[in-house]
This record gives structure tokens, sequence and C-alpha cells, in this order.
């Protein structure tokens, strides 16, 4: 068997289990929530919002192990992307912006702040150690002032019930598996990721661009998809932001604090990278506030512009 194909089948594999083990540990860590009596709005700000987004920082740090920083910047970036126009762009078409979730204006705003201190650290060429904790401060005070604006409004949470049996002695081993599954998926990943890199002469940026970022916002859209034909669509929405929010500064402030500071390529600060996640997110933000209507042709045009987008990657990356 060649190496292109075991690099191939590296990256299919690994995205397998990433998927799986989100799922296992995020169900898991759901009933041991509800067995210690968890409110259910801290769960989907700490459990449901971290657990999802582990399969992003498993690859992030994994490809910062590797000095591969690339991938992992590319990939934060790229997923951003894909959460906004082609998840959110979903979600327009199965009429899920119907009944948004409260509190989706403050997070478009979170988000839009979260985009322009990425936007700085890109133009400056690094992401530095003191960069990296003021990342996670300021998510660790946003999180904290969303669940006491959500407890004071009274909203107790829009969590699904978990499909894993109530017990205990199966959510602890879900959990402990669901990790390995992740930490394993992620060096599988990154390493069949960089070899295809390397073989096709494509850069890492554009690899974190394409191929990571779009595997690691599948559990999105399979979310948004299931959650709009079930009629949830809004909680979907919410859920979107937040994991566009944990991404910037959740994922990228740990990665730079355990690399020490991280080097920002210059092609990052290209009109396809960084200044994409902002026209993109500022586009949503924008009908939003403005309140109008997220139409099917709009998801429509949404769609059609991720994958021109996605085109135009694969050119440039060929190239």
């Amino acid at each position: 068997m060649s190496e292109e194909i075991m690099d191939i089948l590296s990256v299919v594999i690994g995205f397998l289990l990433l998927m799986s083990g989100g799922e296992s540990l995020v169900q898991g860590a759901i009933r041991i929530s509800d067995r210690l009596k968890v409110p259910k709005l801290l769960v989907g700000f700490t459990v449901v919002a971290i657990g999802t987004s582990l399969p992003e920082l498993a690859v992030a740090l994994e490809a910062v192990r590797q000095e591969a920083a690339e991938i992992a910047i590319g990939s934060v970036i790229g997923s951003n992307i894909a959460n906004v126009m082609l998840v959110l762009g979903t979600a327009a078409i199965l009429g899920s912006f119907d009944d948004p979730e409260s509190g989706i204006e403050r997070d478009a705003a979170a988000v839009i702040i979260a985009t322009l201190i990425f936007l700085i650290f890109v133009l400056m060429g690094e992401i530095p150690f003191i960069g990296g904790v003021a990342m996670l401060v300021i998510l660790v005070l946003y999180i904290s002032y969303s669940y006491y604006i959500g407890m004071k409004e009274g909203d107790s949470g829009n969590i699904e019930d978990s499909w894993l049996p109530d017990s205990m002695y199966l959510a602890i081993p879900a959990c402990f598996l669901g990790g390995v599954m992740i930490w394993f998926g992620a060096t599988i990943l990154v390493s069949g990721a960089t070899g295809l890199a390397e073989k096709f002469g494509i850069s890492e940026a554009i690899i974190g661009l394409t191929i990571v970022a779009l595997g690691t916002s599948l559990p999105e859209l399979a979310v948004t998809v299931v959650a709009g034909l079930r009629g949830q669509g809004g909680v979907a929405i919410g859920n979107i932001f937040g994991s566009n929010l944990m991404n910037i500064l959740g994922i990228i402030g740990t990665s730079s604090i355990v690399s020490g500071g991280m080097i920002v390529g210059s092609q990052f600060s290209e009109f396809y990278g960084i200044w994409m996640v902002l026209i993109t997110s500022g586009f949503v933000a924008f009908l939003i506030f403005r309140k109008i209507n997220f139409s099917k042709n709009l998801g429509f045009l949404m769609i059609s512009t991720y994958i021109s987008y996605m085109a135009y990657l694969a050119y440039i990356g060929v190239i």
C-alpha cells in the first residue's frame, strides 16, 4: 500500500476517532452532571461547549507538538468559516433561524470581538504566551457572565437527554474512552495531514484551512441538521457561536500557552485567511443585529460561497 493511501486512511480514521470520541465524552459527561445535579445551563457552557471543542483542541495541540503550528491555526480559521457559512447556511435552509435562542446577539458580538483580537495577533505575526493567557481569561470571564445572565433570566438550558444509559458505571468509562479516542484520533489525523502536505507539495496552512477544518466542523454540521429536523435549530445556532468563540479564545489561547508562543505565518493575513473569518462572521452578525430573516435562498447563497471558497483554496494549494 502506497504512502499516499496510508496518509489518506490516517486522516479518515483520525476523523472517525475524533467524532466518536467527542460524542462518547460529551454523553458520559452529561450523565455524570445529571447525577451530580449540575444545572443544565452550566452543563451547556462547560461540558457540551468544551467537550464538542476537544477534537479541535486535540488537533491543535498535536499539531503544535509536531511543530506544525500552521495546521493548528489554519484549522481554527477554516473551522470558523465552515461553521458560519456551511453550518449556518444549512440551518437557514432547514428553517432553524425561525426560533433562535435567547442571547444570540450577545454571542454574535462576542465572536466578532474575539475575531478582532485574533486579527491583531495575526497581523503581528505572533501569538505570545501572555496573549494566550489573555485569551483564556477573556473566555472564562465571558462564560461566567453568560452563565450569570442565563441564571438571572431563568434559563434552564436546552441540553437533550443522553442516549447513554443512566449509570455512573457506564458514564465514567465513556468519558475516559472518549478522551483516549480523541487524542489518538488527533495524533493520527495530524500525521496523515502533514504527510499529504509534504507528498503533494501543499502547504500545511492550506491543509489546515481545508481538510482538517472541514473534518472538525462535521460534528457541528451533523448536530445542526438533526436539531433542525427536530425543530430545535435555535439551540444548534447558539452552539455554533459558542464553538467559534471556543476555537479562537480557547484553542488558540491554549495552544500558544503550551507552545510558549506561536509564530503566525504571513499567509494567514491574506484575504482567504483571517479576513475571511472577519467578513463571514461580520456578515452573519449584521443580519442578526438587524433582525434580517435567514431565508432558504440566503442559506443556499452561504453554502455556495463556502464551496467557492474551498475550490479557491484547493486551486492555490496545488499551484
